[in-house]
């Protein structure tokens, strides 16, 4: 008949297509709204250790005998102190997108006592001061100043950016990754991590930015992340709702068209 429902009409294929489809969304959102649980307790886990380190007083770094054992979930954000001097020749330039807009990070290693070399994250410079920086760095002589470096602690972050792969050889730096730039740098014997030279306010090392902090200003890890997972994890659970009535609908028109 021509008046035949699309119910009726649907070929077994056409059903199973329909039903596959249905299962595949409800499990692809299933899974979505979990891995969002998962990262929510993950980022209040990240949270809650931010908070109970920037606020310490600061410790001595680690030391190379240390440096197997360390890890993001014990060391990361730790408030650190070194000493050492600058050497300014291996300085990199590291792309950065941060509150202050966009620029580079200065990228320094601290030549220590007993021989290692710790990279440390001097800070931020913008875009306009890039020329400068290379300027200084090719000039740079030797330093016996030794200084006193005070930061959080923080991990490699190998790779690049996004769609963008580190290139030492170049000197196109998109991530702080600490292999590859001690390598291209030629340390001998280098930290598995670096520091980001500053901490925020409230902690007793705390010290205001000076004069020059528009040329290269200190302090700018971010330590406060947003944690919007919830709405996400319950976004996807509630579209695989969706599927599952969208199902019971599907299957009640069917049964109420079918003949006998």
């Amino acid at each position: 008949m021509k008046n035949q429902s699309a119910a009726q009409q649907r070929s077994p294929f056409a059903k199973a297509m329909l039903a596959f489809v249905g299962i595949a969304l409800f499990l692809g959102f299933m899974a979505l709204g979990t891995w969002q649980v998962q990262r929510r307790a993950w980022k209040l886990d990240l949270i809650e250790r931010v908070d109970q380190r920037v606020h310490a007083a600061p410790v001595a770094a680690p030391n190379s005998a240390q440096w197997p054992h360390i890890n993001a979930a014990s060391y990361e954000y730790l408030p650190v102190t070194a000493q050492g001097i600058w050497l300014d020749k291996q300085t990199v330039l590291s792309k950065a997108l941060t509150e202050a807009g966009a620029g580079f990070w200065v990228m320094t290693p601290l030549q220590q006592p007993d021989g290692s070399q710790i990279l440390v994250n001097r800070g931020f410079t913008p875009e306009k001061m890039r020329a400068e920086w290379l300027k200084q760095i090719a000039e740079a002589g030797p330093s016996g100043e030794t200084v006193t470096v005070i930061g959080l602690m923080r991990m490699s972050e190998p790779g690049g950016g996004f769609l963008r792969k580190n290139d030492g050889s170049t000197g196109q730096w998109f991530s702080r990754d600490v292999t590859a730039m001690t390598e291209s740098m030629g340390l001998k014997h280098p930290a598995p991590y670096f520091i980001d030279q500053g901490v925020p306010a409230g902690n007793p090392a705390y010290t205001p930015p000076d004069a020059n902090a528009d040329v290269l200003r200190p302090g700018m890890t971010v330590i406060q992340f947003s944690n919007s997972h919830l709405v996400y994890a319950l976004t996807w659970y509630g579209l695989a709702a969706m599927v599952v009535g969208a199902a019971w609908l599907v299957r009640r028109h069917h049964r109420a068209v079918a003949p006998g």
